[in-house]
C-alpha cells in the first residue's frame, strides 16, 4: 500500500487512527497491539506473502536478541556475547543477500566465468533492506548494553512501525520505545495538527512535483538505453532532471512518514534536510538519507577506523595528525575506511554494477573533500575569508557530483550511463529538438555555424523541463523547508527551535492559525487531486 493512495489517505490512516485513540481512551498497551496490527496489514496489503517471508527473520532476531540481553555484559560471558553477535550478523546478511543479491551474483558469475547459471528471480519482500539495518543496529545496541530490557510487543512495534517500515528513517530502539510508552491517549491537536501539515506537504512534492518530473526525465533514460547519442543539454536535464526528481520523491516520503507518525504523538528522527544546500560532499551526506549515514557511521566507518588505528599505533605508525596527517595515515585510517563504507552503502542501495560503482564515485568525493579540508589551512590561513568565497563555488561543484553519481544511480545499464555522461561533457554534440530549431529563425545560421544540429521529437518535454529545472533549483536552495518552518513545534526527533529565536525567525513559519490552515488546505487538494497514475516512491525499491 502506497502513502500516495486514495487507499491509504481515505481507508487505511482514518481507520488506524480512529481504532488507535478509540482503544487508547481503554488501554495503552491494547492501542500499541492494534498499531501492530495495522502496521502488519500494512505490509501485507499489496503481498500477504511478504509476512510470511519477514515473519521468521523478524522471530530468530528477537530469539537472539533475547539471549543477548540474557548474557548481558558479564565479563565472563563477553566472548558468548560476541559469538551470538557475529550469528545474528551474519544471519541478517545471509537473510538479505538471498533475497536481494542471489540473482545478482548468479549474473556476475555468469560475466565473469561465461557460465549459464540460470536466474530465480526470487520475490523481494518490501523494504527489506531497511528492515535488516535496523534489526542490525538493534542487535549490536544490546549487545553493547545500550538496550537493557523489551518485551516481544516492544520488539514488533519498533521493527513493524508502518510510517518508517519500507523506506525509513532506519531509528534505533532507545529513541522509539519511550515515546510508545508515553504515547498520548487522547487526540492532541498540536499532533494531528502538525502531523497534517507534514503528511499533505509530502503529498504534494511527491505526486505534483516528483511525478510530474518522471514522464519528462524517464525519455531520455530511455534513448540513452536504445539509440544513445545524448546530447550536451538533453545530457544535463537527465542528470539534474531526475536529481531534483528523487529530490522531491524522496523529500516527500520523508515528510509523509514523519507525518503518519506525527498523527500518533510519535517523531521520528529526521532523515532529510535541504541536501543540495550542502556546500560539499561532506555536509551532502549530513543531510541526505540521514539516518542511513548514521548507520553507517556507527556501525561499519567507526568500528573499522577503531580498528586500524589501533593496529597501525601498535606497529609503532602515526595515527590522523589533523592538518599533519601523513599520506599513509590518511589513507589507511581515512581513505580506506570511506571507499569500503560507501562500497557498502552502495550494494545496499540495489543489486547492480551501477549501484557499486555510484556508492564507490561517493566515496571518491569524500577522500577528495576530506583531502581538501586537511590542505585549507595550509592554503587559507583566514578561515572566515575562505567561508565567504568558497561556499557559492562548493555548493555548485557539490550539485555537479551529486547530479553526474545520480545518473548511474538511475540508468538501467553501464552502456547508457555511460552514453548520458559522454553527453555531458559533449562528445555528443549540442543538438536541439526540432520543432524548438524550426523556431529560431534568423538564430539559426548561427546555431548551425556553432554546431548545434536538431533531433527529431521531444520539444514539448524540452520546454518544460527547462522550465521545471531552473524553477526548482530556486526552490530547493533559496527556501526553508519543512524541519526549519515548523521547527518550534519539533517535526522531527530533536529539530527544534535554537534557544532565543524569535518565532518567526525563519520566513513562512508555520503556525496553528487560520491562514496556514487554508494554505495546507490548498496543497492537500492539489495533493489528492493530482493522485493517480503509476507511482511508486523509488526508495521502496530498497
Amino acid at each position: 500500500m502506497l502513502f500516495n493512495s486514495h487507499t491509504f489517505i481515505f481507508g487505511f490512516l482514518p481507520m488506524t487512527f480512529i481504532g488507535f485513540y478509540s482503544i487508547a481512551l481503554l488501554s495503552r498497551p491494547w492501542a500499541l497491539r492494534w498499531l501492530i496490527f495495522a502496521s502488519l496489514s500494512f505490509y501485507a496489503w499489496w503481498r500477504p506473502l511478504n509476512v510470511l517471508i519477514i515473519a521468521p527473520s523478524i522471530l530468530v532476531n528477537f530469539a537472539l536478541a533475547r539471549l543477548l540481553l540474557r548474557l548481558g555484559a558479564d565479563d565472563t560471558r563477553r566472548r558468548l556475547s560476541l559469538t551470538v553477535l557475529i550469528a545474528g550478523l551474519a544471519f541478517n546478511v545471509a537473510f538479505l543477500g538471498v533475497f536481494k543479491y542471489t540473482d545478482f551474483f548468479r549474473g556476475a558469475m555468469n560475466d565473469v566465468f561465461g557460465t549459464s547459471l540460470v536466474m530465480t528471480h526470487i520475490i523481494l519482500p518490501l523494504g527489506i533492506s531497511f528492515i535488516t539495518f535496523q534489526k542490525i543496529a538493534f542487535l549490536i545496541d544490546i549487545q553493547a548494553g545500550r538496550v537493557r530490557s523489551f518485551t516481544l510487543q516492544d520488539y514488533c512495534l519498533f521493527v513493524l512501525f508502518f510510517p518508517q517500515l519500507i523506506a525509513g528513517p532506519i531509528v534505533h530502539f532507545r529513541e522509539m520505545m519511550p515515546q510508545f510508552h508515553v504515547a498520548p491517549q487522547r487526540i492532541d491537536k498540536e499532533h494531528l495538527a502538525v502531523g497534517v501539515t507534514l503528511f499533505f506537504s509530502g503529498l504534494f512534492k511527491k505526486v505534483f512535483i516528483a511525478d510530474s518530473l518522471a514522464p519528462l526525465v524517464t525519455p531520455i533514460y530511455e534513448q540513452a538505453v536504445g539509440s544513445g547519442g545524448t546530447s550536451f543539454l538533453l545530457a544535463w536535464m537527465a542528470a539534474i532532471g531526475f536529481t531534483l526528481q528523487i529530490y522531491f520523491d524522496f523529500s516527500g516520503y520523508t515528510d509523509m512518514a514523519l507525518g503518519c507518525a506525527r498523527l500518533f504523538g510519535i517523531r521520528l528522527p529526521p532523515n532529510f534536510n535541504s541536501p543540495l544546500k550542502a556546500s560539499s560532499i561532506i555536509d551532502f551526506w549530513l543531510r541526505w538519507h540521514m539516518t542511513l549515514t548514521r548507520f553507517l557511521t556507527a556501525y561499519i566507518y567507526n568500528p573499522l577506523l577503531l580498528h586500524l588505528t589501533r593496529r597501525r599505533l601498535a606497529a609503532g605508525l602515526p595515527g590522523f595528525g589533523g592538518s599533519h596527517t601523513t599520506a599513509g595515515a590518511f589513507f589507511h585510517l581515512l581513505a580506506l575506511p570511506t571507499l569500503l563504507t560507501m562500497f557498502i552503502s552502495g550494494v545496499w542501495h540495489g543489486a547492480g554494477y551501477l549501484f557499486i560503482l555510484w556508492g564507490l564515485l561517493h566515496g571518491v568525493f569524500l577522500i577528495i573533500n576530506h583531502g581538501w579540508r586537511l590542505l585549507v589551512p595550509r592554503l587559507w590561513p583566514d578561515r572566515a575569508r575562505y567561508v565567504r568565497a568558497m561556499t557559492p563555488l562548493g555548493t555548485a561543484l557539490t550539485l555537479i557530483c551529486v547530479a553526474t553519481a545520480m545518473v548511474l544511480f538511475r540508468s538501467s545499464s553501464i552502456a547508457a550511463a555511460a552514453d548520458i555522461l559522454k553527453g555531458m561533457i559533449g562528445l555528443h554534440g549540442l543538438a536541439l529538438p526540432q520543432p524548438i530549431y524550426d523556431h529560431l529563425g534568423p538564430l539559426a545560421g548561427a546555431a548551425h555555424a556553432l554546431g548545434v544540429t536538431a533531433t527529431q521529437g521531444g520539444g514539448r518535454s524540452f520546454l518544460l523541463l527547462m522550465m521545471w529545472i531552473p524553477i526548482l533549483l530556486l526552490v530547493v536552495l533559496t527556501c526553508p523547508n519543512t524541519l526549519q518552518m515548523l521547527a518550534p513545534y519539533e517535526p522531527a526527533l530533536g529539530v527544534k527551535r535554537p534557544p532565543g529565536d524569535r518565532p518567526r525567525a525563519v520566513a513562512l513559519a508555520w503556525e496553528a492559525s487560520l491562514p496556514w490552515a487554508l494554505v495546507v488546505s490548498v496543497v492537500a487538494a492539489v495533493g489528492v487531486y493530482s493522485l493517480g497514475g503509476q507511482s511508486e516512491f523509488l526508495y521502496w525499491q530498497f
